[in-house]
């Protein structure tokens, strides 16, 4: 498995990018429909990194057979304090297939939503045409 958890807490998208399966699907905790696919999920959680601020995982758990795992984090948003859990479950591969987020308490959701509807057309962009690093050739 590529390291989820290292890629995050480096704040690297290649990395975060690279651990993702080609049909991976994302369920976002703010929005009931899921984003099916690596260039999407890839662009949203690029947009939570410029998002969340003081972003730390606090505890990992992991299931029998190493393939299912939920990473319990902290954040901030402005002055709201977000608490959340990523929920990974990974492929044969040991790729992310399936990433589902939570966030509690209902002021974090909703600062966490405006904060990615605000960032959403870039992430449309970047997912569409695929991302390079600003700056890069």
């Amino acid at each position: 498995m590529i390291d989820f958890r290292a890629a995050v807490e480096a704040r690297d998208p290649d990395a975060l990018e690279a651990a993702l399966a080609d049909n991976v699907v994302f369920r976002s905790p703010v929005a009931f429909k899921p984003y099916p696919g690596k260039a999407i999920t890839a662009a949203i959680l690029r947009g939570v990194l410029r998002v969340f601020e003081d972003f730390r995982y606090v505890r990992e758990l992991s299931g029998e057979g190493g393939r299912d795992h939920a990473l319990v984090f902290e954040a901030r948003i402005g002055d709201v304090a977000v608490e959340g859990c990523d929920f990974l479950h990974l492929d044969d591969s040991g790729l992310i297939d399936d990433f589902t987020v939570m966030v509690r308490p209902l002021s974090a959701a909703q600062a966490l939503a405006a904060a990615m509807a605000a960032q959403f057309e870039q992430i449309q962009r970047e997912a569409s045409a695929g991302w390079r690093e600003p700056g890069a050739r």
